[in-house]
């Protein structure tokens, strides 16, 4: 029969119109502003004396709050407030009471209910621009790197003049320059060659004293300037792993002027650990322990990071055998004990410079030192008055372990000695996106202003509401019962269109808010196609019934042709495209093909209902009755 669908057909459509609803329930609940505490170190757990610290300080600063919790695990605190606005002057109260052994968040809280979410419920994320995101702005300390690479031709030269037998002192002056005092004006010059050759970027200066033959080591402006700039870019692509880890939608990550770098990450849920994730300044080096007989100008002392091995120290060679800037991968484990662990994989040179120098250093130990940037907070009073919190960097090195080399060691070896598993997880994380080039410092950090994404939100809304309206009036006037049929496919399409960008965690962003109401337009323009084709087919002078039939099966190829072309410009935007533009290529290429399901399938099943099996002589279509 003409215009029936098996009862399957409408169950299928109910079914996915149904399914699609449910998942676009978790967006009618706007989420709670809120503040996130976390432990500095992923070591540090969150008790309810914390929790009781915090909301005091809330309550000293008449800021209102509510529903705060611990989560199972110890790790973080979840405050919400009753105000966007407070959100600020909340983090500042709360930060200064807990301390620098604490990270304090801006935060957006879920508000799904919980048995929604237990159902796989979430609401779709929002980018920036509109809201759910946080922005960090950060400070590359150049100069930092620049005394990095001062210490590393210090061990470099020394170890190369070990290995060339050219006795000498080598140190680091006031200055930062490479100081080498020699015995005769003979070894200077082989080490003046040995290092022209090795760093022909450094200026060389002979300066002779009654004592001694000297040679100084220093870096042109030019020389600095590129490690500045090198340092700025490599935090860059660093920083841009760091967030692939984190499993960011749509994020942004880029340079602004000469050494800051601005992080934009929309949909956020844990902005505490982003925080200590992105300005994690950890690093890894990997020492012989000194010998007991060492000078003291070749050996230092450090202590152990382990809280049981606390006031513990061991003495290890100033020379450095690898940094974590030679790891390739590395991965979390337990060992046989289970207690965690990091796999370690170096590249090709990192295993050949540690199976060198644990090769000839059998049955000796070795250190790893777990080199971490810290801040000291301070209270000022400004000019104006009020109190200002700075921040005074400082680098802590401590002890992992120190082993005992059982055998020369290659490219993959274990990390023990650490403290706990979310502790062994979070260095593997940091090795794997590699190591920061400079220390990296926090000097913006915010949420988009609510107001502002309110504003856009309430006006993308707005516009889609109208459109929708203006669109279904028209389709309503002219095409009569079809137009009320193709209101209701809209309308579905729309949810359906929420409902999968909720499902794929996709980021709405404002460009986004187009690409729906460009979606409406097309879904419209399908059920025009098929309209127009009716009437056609009824001015032909076939039956209603059959022109209904025939004006559905006929207008499915045009519409899957212009649908599939504008698709795939869409799929071209996505992947050249960045931030926005991929976010309106997701939305429109999600409409598209919501856009051609409730067009072909979600009218025509309105369509059989209301006029399937009935003997008609004219339809009501176009803006006047056509009769066959």
């Amino acid at each position: 029969m003409l215009n029936k669908y098996p009862l399957w057909k409408y169950l299928l459509v109910l079914g996915v119109i149904l399914l699609g609803a449910f998942y676009a329930a978790p967006n009618l609940y706007a989420p709670d502003p809120a503040l996130q505490i976390t432990g500095a170190s992923s070591a540090q757990m969150i008790d309810e004396s914390t929790l009781q610290r915090a909301l005091g300080a809330l309550e000293e600063k008449d800021i209102a709050h509510f529903g705060e919790v611990i989560d199972e695990d110890g790790r973080n605190a979840l405050i919400r407030l009753q105000n966007a606005d407070a959100q600020l002057v909340a983090q500042a109260a709360v930060s200064r009471v807990l301390g620098d052994g604490f990270i304090v968040a801006l935060n957006l809280a879920p508000t799904t209910p919980d048995w929604l979410s237990d159902l796989g419920g979430q609401p779709m994320k929002l980018g920036l621009d509109l809201s759910g995101g946080v922005h960090f702005k950060l400070e590359v300390d150049v100069d930092a790197a620049v005394e990095r690479r001062q210490e590393f031709y210090v061990n470099d030269t020394r170890r190369a003049l070990r290995e060339a037998r050219i006795r000498g002192y080598v140190a680091q002056d006031d200055t930062g320059r490479l100081e080498a005092k020699f015995n005769t004006e003979e070894q200077r010059e082989e080490a003046r060659a040995l290092i022209a050759d090795k760093y022909p970027e450094l200026i060389l200066d002979r300066v002779d004293t009654a004592e001694s033959w000297n040679l100084y080591a220093s870096m042109s402006d030019q020389t600095r300037q590129e490690i500045a700039d090198y340092s700025v870019s490599q935090n860059l692509t660093t920083l841009r792993n760091r967030v692939n880890e984190l499993g960011v939608s749509e994020p942004l990550v880029q340079r602004q002027g000469q050494n800051r770098i601005v992080v934009e990450l929309p949909g956020i849920q844990d902005t505490a650990e982003a925080k200590r994730i992105l300005g994690k300044v950890a690093n890894l080096e990997f020492r012989l322990v000194a010998r007991t007989d060492a000078p003291p100008s070749e050996k230092q002392r450090f202590e152990y990071r382990a809280p049981e091995r606390a006031g513990t120290s061991e003495w290890l060679e100033r020379n450095v055998i690898i940094t974590g800037e030679r790891v390739n991968n590395a991965q979390a484990s337990f060992d046989q004990n289970g207690q965690p662990n990091v796999n370690i994989s170096l590249d090709s040179e990192g295993g050949t410079m540690m199976n060198r120098a644990t090769r000839n250093n059998i049955k000796r130990r070795m250190g790893v030192l777990f080199i971490e940037r810290k801040y000291r907070t301070r209270y000022e009073t400004g000019e104006d008055g009020a109190e200002v919190a700075v921040k005074i960097p400082y680098d802590e090195k401590k002890l992992l372990t120190a082993p005992v080399i059982q055998s020369a060691l290659s490219a993959q070896f274990q990390i023990t000695g650490l403290d706990s598993p979310h502790e062994a997880a979070e260095l593997a994380l940091m090795l794997r996106a590699g190591a920061l080039a400079a220390p990296v410092n926090f000097v913006e950090e915010r949420t988009v202003g609510p107001s502002l994404g309110a504003e856009n939100i309430r006006l993308g809304v707005r516009s889609v509401q109208i459109g929708l309206a203006l669109v279904a009036l028209f389709m309503v006037l002219y095409y009569r019962v079809f137009g009320v049929a193709a209101v209701i496919a809209l309308s579905c399409n729309l949810v359906l269109l929420i409902s999968v960008m909720s499902v794929l965690g996709a980021t709405l962003t404002l460009p986004g808010i187009a690409g729906i109401v460009l979606t409406v337009g097309m879904a419209v323009d399908a059920n025009v196609l098929i309209f127009s084709r009716i009437r056609e087919e009824l001015q032909g002078g076939i039956s209603p019934q059959m022109a209904i039939h025939s004006g559905f099966e006929r207008a499915v190829s045009t519409i899957l042709d212009a649908n599939l072309t504008t698709l795939i410009v869409a799929l071209i935007l996505y992947a050249v495209g960045t931030g926005p533009i991929k976010g309106f290529a997701v939305t429109l290429s999600v409409g598209i093909v919501t856009s051609m399901f409730t067009a072909i399938m979600g009218t025509r099943a309105i369509v059989n209902l209301v006029y399937g099996g009935r003997r008609l002589r004219k339809l009501s279509i176009g803006g006047k009755q056509v009769a066959a």
